[in-house]
């Protein structure tokens, strides 16, 4: 395993990082417990020392399921990234969307971040986590009801108290990103980043590079569009969030495996998967410190974990975007 540091801080974390997101089975059409367990604790067998898990993901599953399989490690050999700011239990904040709990139960999500909301989140955090501590502590989305300053300012208080080691944001844009570290040393930013998602070269990722912010890059492989195991046609489990999504239309699932064909030769003179291709693509873009990488059972997580027993040349790079660049996907109203 490979492994960088977030930035600021002496926390080497492995450049795959769990995502523990699936392993919750909210909005992924369920999971098995034991296989996300063996998932977690495989990875880690393999060197990925750090695990990104949220309350919202299975209303409080996916911590429980991260508390157990990291029970009995040495608490500083593993990592544990968790997040705050979305309520499925209070009706406050921004509405997000509606959906269904794992047990089929109709619920509301929210972005909220106020002060007490974050002070209950932690606790409740840390007894699913097993834990007295987070070592990095995340917005989950920005919530436009509460000033940024009040959010921060929980938090910095929160590592005051030592439950928490170092503050970072998700879904944040580069001015956001700016205010928040007006009011505590915000060490990271994790955004949606793939092959196939981008903007954040834009603006973001400059940013970051110039004022020592790492990027956390959350479903590289665009959950699962970049496996190249999607076909046209493909069929979806029930309550499986991907369903209306329109990356996952016929016609861009054909584009996408037009592009997946092209690049496959250098995935087979490796002997890697497509997996372990985009993988590594991504962890050679500018500003970008880990990659996020679910599994829902153990043989995925090895799978992840082994992408960086490969290496792409520049020239092999360079070939892989110039095929993204002529990538045209059709997104919605088109």
């Amino acid at each position: 395993m490979q492994y960088r540091k977030l930035a600021g801080t002496e926390l080497d974390l492995s450049v795959i990082t769990f995502g523990a997101w699936a392993a919750g089975g909210w909005m992924w059409g369920g999971t098995e417990r034991k296989d996300a367990i063996d998932a977690i604790r495989a990875s880690y067998d393999l060197g990925v020392n750090t695990i990104d898990t949220a309350p919202i993901y299975g209303q409080g599953t996916s911590e429980e399921i991260v508390g157990e399989a990291v029970d009995g490690i040495p608490r500083d050999k593993v990592f544990i990234l968790t997040k705050y700011g979305m309520r499925w239990d209070l009706a406050k904040g921004d509405f997000a969307f509606r959906s269904n709990d794992n047990s089929g139960r109709a619920i509301e999500i929210y972005k909220y971040a106020g002060r007490e909301s974050i002070v209950k989140e932690c606790e409740d955090s840390l007894r699913r986590l097993r834990t007295d501590y987070i070592d990095l502590y995340q917005i989950h989305w920005p919530d436009s009801t509460t000033p940024i300053q009040e959010s921060m300012e929980a938090v910095a208080q929160l590592i005051q108290q030592g439950k928490v080691r170092y503050a970072g944001v998700c879904n944040y844009n580069a001015a956001q990103l700016a205010e928040a570290s007006n009011y505590v040393d915000v060490i990271s930013n994790q955004v949606p980043y793939s092959m196939v998602k981008r903007g954040i070269e834009a603006e973001l990722v400059p940013y970051c590079i110039e004022n020592d912010k790492s990027i956390l890059a959350y479903s590289p492989m665009e959950r699962g569009l970049l496996t190249g195991k999607m076909k046209p046609g493909h069929t979806f489990a029930a309550g499986d969030h991907r369903a209306n999504n329109y990356f996952f239309s016929a016609e861009n699932l054909r584009r996408i495996n037009i592009f997946l064909e092209k690049i496959k030769p250098i995935a087979d003179s490796k002997e890697i998967s497509l997996s372990q291709l985009t993988l590594l693509w991504t962890l050679a873009q500018p500003g970008i410190t880990v990659a996020l990488a679910g599994a829902r059972n153990a043989e995925q997580a090895v799978q992840n974990a082994k992408a960086i027993d490969a290496a792409l040349s520049p020239d092999e790079l360079a070939f892989v975007t110039a095929q993204l660049d002529q990538l045209a996907l059709v997104k919605p109203n088109e």
